[in-house]
């Protein structure tokens, strides 16, 4: 069994790095009814280029991010004075209007020193406007001080030495505003993907327990002592099943759950799913084709070469790699721990 990861309570605010009381974001910026053409606009940062973040914004991170072509991502978020989000065990936190959630997506000459002469790319916003939830993409300038908002996207040649050392040149998608949609559709809404209590709970980069920390700030209340958690994906002490299925749970849970874009498929790969054949061992696919590269499991215990799942996990071909939107180069890494855990399996169904 994974090992929880216990709380440390801020006995103060102040003691886990608490808001200031500088300038707050433009709350009327953020709520309304037409996204500023501008970054700055919103008052998120005091300093954009260094991405310094402005009074009750918060810098977060989760236990495993999403893989985006080995993108640096840093996370902020910003709740209003005097709301709180109402905490899940299971599901993404429930957040009043008015919150905004921040993802930059960055990369480096040498992705193996990330932070060493890093540029922005892009930043998305998650915005919770009066009727539900928004998506605003933004691509940042030459210089690194703004960053424009962009409806329809973009693409961008990118160059750099991955983190095996190997140079790698890629044709990086700025999603459009549609596209945002599809990753976060759930059911006739749009929703937050990262932010749950399994994904949180770790120590975050202000240093402390990330959930005490949003506790103690104001941000949620109703942590209990022990929250869910998920194990570091490249801890290769932890086994190799619950680090897979981590893996798949932020990678790919998002899309393939009851009421996600890949609902109709029947493969679910959210961390709570418990049934195997929603977990694609020895589930048919719903349909062939192309796209199953002629294979007749999605998982076929002990057999990662005859799995549907590994075949479209191994491909960067449009019409058959998974995910479908978000990557243009396939993670290696994620690729053999998904062929470890399905090796392990030998026989099961």
């Amino acid at each position: 069994m994974i090992a929880r990861l216990f709380l440390i309570a801020c006995p103060l605010v102040t003691a886990c790095g608490g808001f200031d009381h500088t300038a707050a974001p433009s709350l009327e910026t953020i709520l309304s009814d037409t996204p500023a053409q501008t970054l700055s606009e919103y008052g998120l940062f005091t300093d954009r280029a260094a991405e310094t973040p402005a009074n009750r914004v918060l810098a977060y991170d989760l236990v495993n991010p999403l893989f985006s072509d080995h993108a640096v991502k840093h996370r902020f978020v910003f709740v209003p004075g005097g709301e709180q989000a109402i905490y899940s065990d299971t599901d993404v936190f429930s957040f009043p209007v008015g919150t905004v959630l921040v993802k930059t997506f960055s990369f480096a000459p040498d992705m193996r020193t990330p932070e060493t002469d890093r540029y922005k790319v892009e930043t998305r916003l998650l915005i919770h406007k009066e009727d539900g939830w928004a998506a605003f993409p933004y691509i940042w300038n030459a210089s690194g001080t703004e960053a424009t908002y962009a409806p329809a996207g973009k693409q961008l040649n990118i160059d750099m030495i991955d983190p095996s050392g190997t140079p790698l040149g890629i044709r990086y998608a700025i999603p459009n505003k549609n596209q945002c949609k599809t990753c976060h559709q759930s059911g006739d809404s749009v929703l937050p993907i990262g932010p749950k209590a399994r994904n949180l709970n770790h120590d975050g980069p202000t240093g402390f327990s990330q959930l005490s920390n949003w506790q103690a700030r104001g941000i949620i209340d109703g942590v209990p002592a022990h929250p869910p958690v998920v194990p570091p994906v490249w801890e290769t002490r932890l086994p190799v099943e619950s680090r897979a299925r981590a893996y798949l749970d932020i990678n790919c849970a998002h899309c393939h759950k009851a009421d996600g874009l890949a609902s109709n498929s029947g493969l679910w790969l959210g961390w709570t799913e418990t049934e195997p054949v929603k977990l694609g061992l020895g589930k048919h696919p719903t349909a062939a084709g192309r796209g199953s590269g002629g294979r007749s499991m999605v998982v076929e215990p002990g057999q990662p070469d005859q799995s549907i799942l590994v075949f479209r996990m191994a491909s960067d071909e449009a019409g058959i790699a998974m995910p479908e939107l978000g990557r243009s180069v396939i993670d290696e890494d994620g690729l053999l721990l998904v062929r470890e855990w399905i090796e392990s399996l030998d026989g099961q169904e």
